[in-house]
C-alpha cells in the first residue's frame, strides 16, 4: 500500500512478503546501519526476527490511522527497497510515554547510500506532516553519525544542539524544521 510518492520513490507499508522480510533482515542485521540506532534487539541475527520487527512497527503505529508509520522506501525504476523512512511521535525519557514532538528518521541499506533517497523520502514525509498542521518536526541523530546529520541539514533542518528529552534520556544531536508561517498583513482600519 502506497503512503506517499515522489519523483523517484514510493513510500509504502512494509509487507510480510518474503522479499520485504528478507530486505528488513538485510538492512537491520548490518552493524554499519544498526550502530547508530540504539534500539534493543539490533542488529538482527536471525532472518525470522524480521517478521517480529515488522510486527513491532505495525503495533507501534496501529492507533495513528495511517498518519505515522515506519515505511519502506522503494525505488520506482528498479523496485528495490532502499531502506526505511519513519514518522512518529518521539518517546519521552521514560520511553513508554509518547510526546507531542514528531520525529522523522531514515535507515538505508548501504547499497542505497549516496543517491539522495533518504533526503527525498524524509522531505516527502515532513512536508505531509507540516501540511497536516504539525508546527515542527524533529530529527534525532546519534552523535558521530555525520551522514544522517547531513541529511537533516539538506532537509533545511536547524541543528539545536544535543538534547536528552527523548529515548530514555539518551543524548542525541537534535535538528528541527518549523512550519513556515504565512505572514498576513493586518487589516487596515479606516
Amino acid at each position: 500500500m502506497s503512503v506517499l510518492t515522489t519523483r523517484r520513490l514510493v513510500l509504502r507499508e512494509w509487507t510480510v512478503a518474503p522479499a520485504d522480510l528478507a530486505r528488513i533482515f538485510d538492512i537491520y542485521s548490518r552493524p554499519e546501519v544498526t550502530r547508530w540506532l540504539g534500539a534493543p534487539g539490533l542488529p538482527l541475527t536471525d532472518p525470522a526476527q524480521a517478521a517480529d520487527r515488522l510486527a513491532t512497527w505495525r503495533e507501534r503505529h496501529a492507533g495513528h490511522g495511517g498518519r505515522y508509520g515506519t515505511w519502506a522506501i522503494e525505488v520506482r525504476d528498479t523496485g528495490v527497497v532502499a531502506g526505511t523512512v519513519l514518522l512518529k511521535p518521539l518517546p519521552g525519557r521514560d520511553e513508554g510515554t509518547l510526546t507531542g514532538d514528531i520525529e522523522v528518521g531514515w535507515h538505508l541499506h548501504p547499497d542505497s547510500w549516496g543517491h539522495g533517497y533518504a533526503t527525498e523520502a524524509a522531505r516527502a514525509a515532513v512536508e505531509r506532516e507540516l501540511a497536516a498542521g504539525t508546527p515542527e518536526v524533529h530529527a534525532v541523530v546519534a552523535p558521530g553519525n555525520e551522514a544522517s546529520m547531513a541529511v537533516a541539514r539538506r532537509l533545511g533542518m536547524t541543528h539545536v544542539g544535543r538534547r536528552t528529552d527523548w529515548y530514555g534520556g539518551e543524548e542525541l544531536e537534535t535538528f528541527v524544521l518549523t512550519a513556515a508561517v504565512d505572514e498576513v498583513a493586518p487589516p487596515t482600519v479606516r
